[in-house]
């Protein structure tokens, strides 16, 4: 098995366990009272990052994985689960407000307003630059910012409440 299958293996599991973990997440929320918020740009995240994955096993299954790039994929997945443990049962993928509740201010959140956008920015461009797809990580980066910038500009809106 190559080390380029087993990286897409892997992420491709984390994503949709994610995903799983984000419903169950929302649902919680939803059940406590939350709000969703602008959950018109929704689609285009998920379609944006089911067409990365979708095309990195297209083009990057079978090429050689440079170990640096790799390395520096690895350390983002680390700052993802530190977004992850420090949200808990308020982290989802969606924009989900519950009123009365506090930001949270620990962890990465005591540096950056959205700690967790950055790891996904450099995510979208690292990996494809694990694969030699530089091509690739530059499209994806550009597309993804077009995305972030509704989003961002959503969430703000929605946590300025």
């Amino acid at each position: 098995m190559s080390l380029a299958l087993v990286i897409l293996l892997l992420v491709t599991a984390q994503r949709l366990g994610e995903l799983v973990l984000a419903r169950r997440n929302t649902a919680r929320l939803m059940a406590r009272g939350a709000v969703e918020v602008a959950p018109g740009h929704y689609p285009l995240v998920v379609g944006l990052h089911a067409a990365w994955l979708a095309g990195l096993w297209w083009f990057g299954l079978g090429r050689d994985v440079d170990l640096a790039w790799l390395a520096v994929f690895a350390v983002l997945q680390l700052l993802r689960v530190w977004v992850l443990v420090t949200l808990g049962p308020r982290w989802t993928t969606r924009i989900v407000v519950l009123p009365g509740e506090p930001l949270v201010r620990a962890g990465p959140y005591r540096f950056l307003g959205h700690p967790n956008y950055c790891v996904v920015v450099g995510e979208i461009l690292v990996l494809p630059l694990a694969f030699g797809l530089v091509w690739y990580g530059v499209v994806f980066t550009i597309l993804n910012a077009a995305v972030l910038a509704i989003r961002i500009t959503a969430e703000n809106r929605a946590l300025a409440r």
